[in-house]
């Protein structure tokens, strides 16, 4: 196996460390956060730095980079208050990686995804996304460790697109072609291997799906 210290990471390519290590975690989900400024300009953009909190109450956080220059998406969600978790399906997310570009323009309008506006939400949602969530700012916080702004939010309204929940309130991520990303710009269709029972002690394990 190749070996990499820290020091030899530090002192190496730059390019290369941030590719090497933003792959490190493996894959990780992909949703466009749409928002709205003070002066009513919509935002789109990427992010994979979006994790599960809390289900009672259903809560989730996303981290941002350091917020030492601007920042559209946190400020308006700062400013607001609100914004949405949209996944990234197959059918687009040549369209998702690009939102990630710096444009003069909203994103929707410069790649050309559509908004879809709801009243349970003043921040904006991408139309096609097959799951699509209304949050709630809860909280900021700056990460002593590297300035890293850690945004705390309440799930407020979810919207899941027809097939894509089960029963048991699993979502069938394949069957909505929900897209994942290793590292920066690496994207993935997920494929289940199987859906297991819960672990309990001297159980042996039973394959739901």
């Amino acid at each position: 196996m190749k070996s990499f210290s820290k020091e030899n990471l530090l002192q190496g390519d730059a390019s290369f460390r941030r590719d090497f290590v933003n792959a490190l975690s493996g894959y990780k989900s992909l949703n466009l956060i749409g928002t709205i400024s003070k002066a009513n300009e919509t935002n789109l953009a990427p992010f994979s730095q979006v994790f599960h909190i809390g289900a009672s109450p259903p809560l989730v956080g996303v981290l941002f980079r350091p917020h030492t220059v601007e920042r559209h998406t946190l400020q308006n969600i700062l400013d607001t208050a609100e914004f949405t978790l949209n996944h990234v399906a197959k059918s687009f997310y040549e369209k998702a990686h690009q939102t990630a570009a710096r444009y003069e323009v909203s994103e929707f309008e410069a790649v050309g995804l559509e908004v879809l506006n709801r009243p349970e939400c003043t921040a904006p949602f991408v139309k096609i996304s097959p799951l699509q969530i209304a949050c709630k700012l809860i909280s900021s916080q700056t990460l002593d460790v590297n300035d890293t702004v850690l945004i705390i939010a309440s799930i407020e309204h979810v919207w899941v697109v027809d097939g894509g929940l089960r029963e048991d309130g699993s979502l069938d991520l394949e069957k909505m072609e929900t897209v994942t990303v290793n590292g920066l710009d690496e994207y993935y269709i997920g494929k289940r291997l199987g859906k297991l029972s819960y672990p309990k002690p001297g159980k042996e394990v039973e394959k739901l799906l």
